[in-house]
């Protein structure tokens, strides 16, 4: 592997070395310099693009070509007259002013070549073809390529450093805009263009009014024949691995017309190839933003799905997967659009961990704990969405959107603690939920603008846990606290939990415009929040019949039945001035809060009034620099879970109960944000800087017993600050056929807790930094390095813990003999502590696929993961009492044979 990547390097280089420059200024009839003229060079011999590039602020151009050739110089600009010049090169630089006429009439000179890049505003036009070898597959590979665009290993697509919120196909929303169900299934044979839109607004209407500054989105234009024809492809795979049969179909079908389109993609194997995480459930928006998103007021309704252990990587000793997903667009009419989505992931998992982990203060009494867990996990998870947009005109909007969501999910746990002994743990639940959105813009002239945006959310959640403990005698306190029986052979506990939300967030916007440079913007708005919560602990006994304790602890209160009503009705008033590159947005928002909650027939309220500045700058230094300042100020709100009295067994070893005179906290945020894409040399750099100071902030207090690791804690409004920071970095730029990026994160927390009644502050600092190299040759095999080194350093006062993880890896892909494909990568991980290496490990996969030529619908592919056979892999995690260090079982090596057609 070492010499293959040496041997590619000097390539490369005596390849850059075998090269001279064209150079010169592109003008306009009158002689002013024209930016973002694009400018390519044209092998007269084998009439391939050799070169391109775009003029800077200076109408400035720079070109690497081959030596002794001819080549044809092609220099367009919107608005004029495209150029043609006849070059040929020696092995002397050459400088060559061009200038280009007015268009008055259609451009009589044929385009034969594509640029691979052209702006056009605030619009990116990426000609795929361009960039891309022949071993792409999906729209990932093809993204990776381009120049400031990069997907992320969330599969999400960043350009610029920004996050894309919205991917389209022909100006048609995919899946909402789910970016990551976009790059993983897209056919990259079916991608033309890649349009970026930056500064974009969801509403024409309000992209003159609103900040869109960190708004990305991404519409892909299809190759002529993908049009009104179905497209995709359909896989089929098995294989055979020590313990089973293997197998894969994944059909991803798609037709796009100006009427309608459908998109369907499916997914089933038992080779871990997740097309559908949890994660990826329970972050999926649908598109709904809630309108108080900036309004300086956050309520967080909490989260009762159930302590789900998650993958690495998405990697396990075993995965069974099944995902299903339509999505459709229909335009009856030019006024009316009607879309939607039916999403179905279903999993079966088997994971096996290894757990070492080291309590807070060791003179506390609580012992540091290794544990063992295999653990069986289903999840069933279905999502349903319906939205119509109705335009009549260019002055009137309305959106209607409805969203369902329901799961059935479980995990059983076989546990093995050093302190506790064997147990047995079984988390069920069966939520669902319906959210709903309505939107209404309506433009009364040049000068007023009006927006309402309504949305109502219902949720009922209903987790139950259940522990089965062994050693009686490692639990004996804990039960006693608890009330149980102790005559029984072991102790059997449940608990019976139930949510139900019911949540209005409305606000209606006015905008004034004031004129060219300024406007106002009033809003009036409103969140309206009720819960009720039930919860109740029981016992099951020898004889399957249950026992309802009564704990010593707690004033004998092991149940819930609390109902928690939350209002704030609140005026904003932003006030924006552009003055030159400035762009100064200061506001305030009054707001009336009330917050009260009723449980055993005694009511707790909270009214108050607080006024909440928030101020942006934009600094826009150039057409893609810019440099972003925020402050705001926040009230958080916590959920009826904090608030509820009687005991919660969040799981066997950790009680909770509530606070019901729970207050509000108060923060500050700062951020000031740097970004900059000059397209000139393809140097893409942004960086960011963010502070927060919390103020009341909930915190908990923690009670153990000597020589436990069960504890008992409660909330409480710390009157000490909280604080937490963070740096982050990326800086990428091209250079021919290379691309180089170095990315480094730091973070800083602190906060503060009581421990056995002993104040404790906790601070954390996290680094990372990735280091990439790679390459973009269309004939050629490409190949990209990458290094990251990563510091987890915790200090917990008495006690200081450090991990560290190295990581180099390479990834290698090559097209030859214009029929095979072949892909490999391979990482190694050292994942180590102050002592030492703690573990590392290495992961290898590679496959190899043969397609008669780029037009041939058959391909056959044969594909290994795992082909080192690494049996586990290691993480670290912080958590409010503890630092872990943990080791996966993964799955062991699978070679699986794939038929894939092409429609």
């Amino acid at each position: 592997m070492k010499k293959l990547v040496l041997l590619l390097l000097l390539m490369a280089v005596s390849n850059t070395f075998a090269q001279v420059k064209i150079e010169g200024t592109v003008r306009d009839s009158i002689g002013n310099p024209l930016e973002l003229a694009n400018v390519i060079a044209i092998n007269q011999q084998t009439q391939k693009l050799d070169s391109y590039g775009i003029t800077n602020n200076d109408g400035y151009f720079k070109l690497s070509v081959e030596k002794n050739t001819t080549y044809k110089l092609q220099v367009s600009y919107i608005g004029m007259k495209t150029a043609q010049i006849d070059l040929t090169t020696t092995d002397i630089d050459i400088t060559k002013d061009i200038s280009l006429e007015n268009d008055n009439t259609l451009d009589e000179i044929e385009l034969v070549y594509e640029m691979p890049v052209v702006v056009k505003g605030d619009t990116i036009v990426y000609n795929a073809d361009s960039f891309t070898s022949g071993t792409e597959r999906k729209l990932g590979d093809v993204l990776n390529k381009l120049p400031g665009v990069e997907v992320n290993d969330d599969g999400q697509i960043e350009v610029e450093g920004k996050t894309v919120g919205k991917v389209m196909v022909e100006g048609k929303d995919f899946f909402d805009g789910d970016s990551k169900l976009a790059t993983q299934n897209i056919p990259a044979n079916a991608i033309d263009k890649v349009e970026v839109l930056k500064n974009y607004a969801e509403v024409g209407q309000l992209s003159g009014v609103t900040n869109n500054q960190d708004n990305v989105a991404i519409n892909i234009k299809l190759k002529q024949g993908k049009k009104n024809f179905w497209f995709g492809n359909l896989t089929a795979g098995l294989g055979d691995s020590k313990n089973n049969t293997l197998y894969l179909a994944q059909p991803k079908l798609f037709y796009y017309s100006p009427e309608y389109s459908i998109n369907f993609i499916g997914d089933l194997n038992n080779i871990g190839e997740i097309a559908f995480t949890r994660r990826d459930y329970f972050n999926f928006t649908g598109g709904f933003r809630p309108p108080s998103r900036s309004s300086g007021t956050n309520i967080n309704l909490g989260s009762n799905n159930l302590g789900f252990l998650t993958m690495q990587n998405n990697r396990a000793k075993d995965i069974n997967t099944k995902f299903g997903a339509a999505n459709f667009s229909y335009s009856p009419k030019k006024t009316l659009d009607v879309s939607g989505f039916a999403i179905f992931s279903s999993s079966r998992t088997q994971l096996q961990e290894n757990n070492s982990i080291s309590y807070t203060d060791p003179t506390l009494g609580i012992p540091d704990e290794n544990t063992e867990s295999n653990t069986t996990q289903r999840s069933d998870l279905g999502m349903l969405k319906f939205s119509t947009k109705y335009k009549p005109n260019v002055n009137n909007q309305l959106n209607y959107d409805v969203l369902a969501r329901t799961s059935k999910e479980s995990q059983d746990q076989l546990f093995y603690s050093s302190v506790n002994g064997d147990i047995l743990q079984l988390e069920k639940s069966s939520p669902f939920s319906i959210n709903q959105n309505l939107n209404y813009y309506y433009t009364l002239d040049d000068k007023n603008i009006f927006a309402l945006e309504i949305q109502h959310l219902l949720q009922d959640e209903d987790p139950f846990y259940n522990a089965f403990l062994e050693d009686k005698a490692s639990y004996l306190n804990t039960a006693d606290a608890l009330g149980l029986d102790g005559s029984q052979s072991s102790y059997d506990v449940a608990q019976d939990k139930r949510v139900k939300s019911n949540q209005v967030d409305a606000k209606l916007d006015y905008w004034n415009i004031l004129n060219l440079k300024s406007d106002i913007n009033f809003t009036l708005g409103t969140i309206y929040s009720k819960q009720k919560f039930n919860s109740n602990i029981f016992q099951f006994l020898d004889d399957n019949s249950t026992f309802q304790p009564t704990p010593t602890l707690n004033d004998g209160v092991d149940y819930n039945d609390i109902a928690y009503t939350f209002s704030d009705m609140y005026l904003g008033l932003h006030y924006r001035l552009k003055s030159g590159i400035f762009t100064f947005t200061p506001g305030v928002s009054a707001h009336a809060y009330s917050a009260k909650n009723n449980q055993f027939n005694v009511n707790y309220k909270d009214n108050f009034f607080r006024l909440l500045p928030d101020f942006n700058i934009l600094m826009q230094l150039k057409k893609s620099e810019q440099i972003v300042f925020n402050y705001a100020m926040q009230t958080s709100f916590t959920d009826i879970n904090q608030l509820a009295k009687g005991l919660v067994l969040n799981n066997y070893k950790s009680i909770f109960s509530g606070n019901q005179e729970l207050q509000s906290a108060l923060a500050h945020n700062v951020s000031l944000s740097y970004f900059s894409f000059n397209m000139f040399n393809y140097t893409n750099v942004n960086a960011r800087l963010s502070y927060t100071k919390t103020v009341d902030r909930i915190r908990t207090t923690s009670q153990f017993d000597p020589g436990s690791v069960v504890n008992i804690s409660s909330p409480f409004n710390s009157g000490l600050a909280d604080e937490s920071a963070s740096a982050s970095g990326r800086a990428q730029k091209t250079i021919g056929k290379f691309r180089g990026t170095l990315s480094g994160n730091f973070s800083y927390n602190k906060f503060n807790q009581f421990i056995n009644g002993r104040a404790s502050v906790n601070e954390n600092y996290s680094q990372t930094y990735n280091t990439r190299l790679g390459t973009n040759f269309r004939e050629a095999p490409n190949f990209e390095l990458a290094y990251r080194y990563s510091i987890q350093d915790n200090d917990q006062g008495s006690r200081r813990t450090k991990f560290y993880t190295k990581a180099p890896s390479i990834e290698f892909d090559a097209l030859f003999l214009k029929s095979f494909t072949f892909k490999t990568n391979y990482s190694y991980n050292n994942f180590s502590n102050e002592a030492g290496t703690i573990n590392d490990y290495e992961f290898w996969d590679a496959s190899l696929s043969y397609k008669k030529d780029k037009d041939s619908k058959w391909e056959y592919e044969l594909k290994a993961t795992n082909l080192l056979d690494t049996k586990s892999q290691n993480s670290s995690n912080t958590g409010s009492v503890s630092v872990s260090a943990t080791e996966y079982y993964i799955q062991p090596r699978f070679l699986t044979f794939r038929l894939r057609y092409e429609l």
